[in-house]
């Protein structure tokens, strides 16, 4: 599985949720396989999808999709730690870890080096499991959501080449907020 088919993956199982897709390469693919109302693309903050998605999970009371990387992860670990200790929080936060900052020039991201799954279980999440496939992914999650649990973890090991990545996401960042909001109100 690649990022692309991964995202492909929580777009095909989510509906009417908010999804928070990090910086990078995440939400640009994200926009360009189905734009949503209910997307938040973080065209900035890296680290801080988790901070986001439990902020609107928290606010809302709704389930909310986090679609976070390895690296932003690994950037700002104390956000599994807070969204761990909310052992009621409606969140599901997606993982895609492809051992790398892609965005950035594909330097190394040491994530293969650190049991992610177990991290985010120690942190207080109900539940961390490992995925490599779309049809695995999109169940797991359809699940997770249906239960209505959380916080739960879902780590996706990409191990495939991404094709080329649409371009940056240009829409104007107050619209996009606006939107956002007025989705995550209904």
């Amino acid at each position: 599985m690649n990022k692309t088919a991964a995202i492909g993956a929580v777009l095909a199982a989510t509906t009417n949720e908010p999804v928070v897709f990090t910086t990078g390469y995440a939400c640009r693919i994200a926009r360009h396989l189905g734009d949503r109302p209910g997307h938040f693309y973080m065209t900035g903050s890296m680290g801080l999808a988790c901070a986001i998605g439990a902020g609107v999970a928290l606010e809302t009371g709704r389930t909310t999709v986090i679609v976070d990387g390895d690296g932003s992860v690994l950037m700002n670990p104390a956000c599994l730690v807070t969204a761990g200790a909310m052992t009621s929080l409606p969140l599901v936060h997606v993982l895609l870890d492809d051992g790398r900052y892609a965005s950035t020039g594909g330097q190394e991201v040491p994530s293969a080096r650190a049991d992610l799954c177990a991290w985010a279980l120690a942190s207080g999440y109900l539940l961390a499991a490992d995925t490599a496939g779309e049809a695995e992914l999109t169940e797991l999650l359809r699940t997770e959501l249906a239960a209505g649990n959380g916080p739960v973890f879902l780590r996706c090991v990409l191990t495939e080449p991404d094709p080329p990545v649409p371009p940056r996401v240009d829409v104007d960042l107050p619209t996009h907020a606006r939107r956002f909001t007025a989705h995550c109100g209904e």
